[in-house]
């Protein structure tokens, strides 16, 4: 039986790959859960210092598979969207709170709760026939597996409102516009190498001032932010990584960077 979540590795980059692509990528409950716990596993692991995000085949991930859905409307559940508590949130929890840099890369559509997940990476790399879809409203509902967080962050208030409203597909060039992309190639299947490329590039960096940073970026004031700002230099200022980078700098001579 394929298994609904490919897990690679290449150094300190692993790469996870959404691999139902007979369905675009779409997210059933197995293919939510093997993401969640492989996620969380990742969180605690040292030899993992970047991590690539992908969908097997022509799309990256068109959301919530529908017809899974459909079959618990038709069941009479009381609770149908159950799987946003259940699946979605701690996803995204996990997903989010990787204290690594994640890099999406961006092949073909990215709908729903599928843009969700690429819009939470730090790094968005795509390609011509990439887009985006706010395909919440379609179907009646609104935003869900952090899109009301992520993406008002990266357009604005207001552009987030059109978007998510309007449910209206966004092309590449649109995309690296606004700033949903970060990197625009000219090959849909340079897409992923690029996104390889560049989380190697990570993966060779200071590690835990990369974590740091993500955190403080979530600050929502700016006192909470001193406060973290005090709280993280702290951690990075007794890294080992610091300490050589600083001497390095001071000899004119590039840093090596250990992750710690």
């Amino acid at each position: 039986m394929t298994e609904p979540l490919l897990v690679d590795r290449s150094g300190a980059v692993v790469t996870l790959t959404l691999n139902r692509p007979e369905s675009l990528n779409s997210l059933n409950v197995e293919l939510k859960e093997a993401l969640r716990d492989t996620l969380a596993s990742l969180a605690d692991d040292p030899d993992c210092r970047a991590l690539v995000l992908a969908g097997a085949g022509r799309a990256f991930c068109v959301g919530q598979d529908l017809r899974e859905h459909a079959a618990m409307l038709e069941s009479g559940s009381a609770t149908p969207l159950a799987t946003v508590a259940e699946h979605y949130n701690p996803l995204v929890r996990r997903l989010a709170g990787l204290p690594i840099p994640v890099v999406a890369a961006v092949r073909g559509a990215a709908a729903g709760a599928g843009a969700s997940l690429a819009l939470l990476a730090d790094f968005r790399i795509g390609g011509p026939r990439t887009t985006f879809l706010m395909a919440f409203a379609k179907v009646g509902l609104a935003g869900d597996t952090g899109i009301s967080w992520a993406l008002p962050r990266l357009v604005g208030h207001a552009k987030a409102t059109e978007l998510l409203m309007l449910a209206e597909p966004v092309d590449a060039v649109e995309a690296n516009r606004l700033g949903l992309l970060t990197r625009l190639v000219d090959d849909d299947d340079l897409v992923l190498p690029a996104a390889q490329e560049l989380a190697g590039r990570l993966a060779a960096g200071p590690t835990v001032a990369y974590g740091a940073i993500k955190r403080q970026l979530t600050a929502t004031s700016l006192m909470e932010a001193l406060d973290i700002e005090a709280e993280v230099q702290a951690l990075c200022g007794a890294t080992e990584d610091h300490r050589a980078a600083t001497a390095a700098f001071l000899a004119k001579q590039e840093p090596t960077f250990q992750g710690r």
